[in-house]
């Protein structure tokens, strides 16, 4: 698959970790039969986040730093409960962990350029190798440690 265009980065409020926010996410997708992010806004690059050749992910930022993405499979706009305008942004429901990359706190959801996305981290046969937290590997690169 080419590489994205564009990707979308978003704090994850509320998570202690990638594996409660897929807590989370299972239970939505059990009780909804699919996952999705709600926000005010409407991506004005939605053509290059959905790029059929190249979709881009949702980076979510927990408790810090940068741990994991989701792909993005579709942008719906409507109305929320208060008939105030709303959009969302539709998931894939595997969430792969990334490289550990610190994040300083930010409203609402940005843009990311493929460029600045970190890499999806390595797995081996038995699932993801062990080693430190992700908040201790960011801190590690950030020094140049890693």
């Amino acid at each position: 698959m080419a590489q994205a265009r564009l990707h979308l980065i978003k704090l994850s409020v509320g998570s202690e970790s990638v594996d409660t926010l897929a807590a989370w996410q299972a239970k939505r997708l059990a009780e909804h039969g699919r996952l999705w992010h709600a926000t005010r806004m409407m991506p004005r690059r939605r053509d290059e986040l959905l790029d059929p050749a190249a979709p881009g992910s949702i980076y979510w930022v927990i408790r810090g730093v940068i741990q994991a993405r989701q792909r993005l499979v579709g942008i719906e706009s409507g109305l929320d409960g208060e008939g105030r305008r709303m959009t969302l942004l539709l998931l894939d429901p595997e969430l792969v962990r990334v490289e550990p990359q610190p994040m300083r706190p930010f409203q609402g959801w940005r843009y990311l350029p493929p460029e600045k996305a970190p890499a999806d981290l390595r797995t081996d046969a038995e699932g993801l190798e062990e080693g430190p937290p992700p908040e201790l590997l960011a801190e590690l690169r950030s020094l140049g440690i890693l």
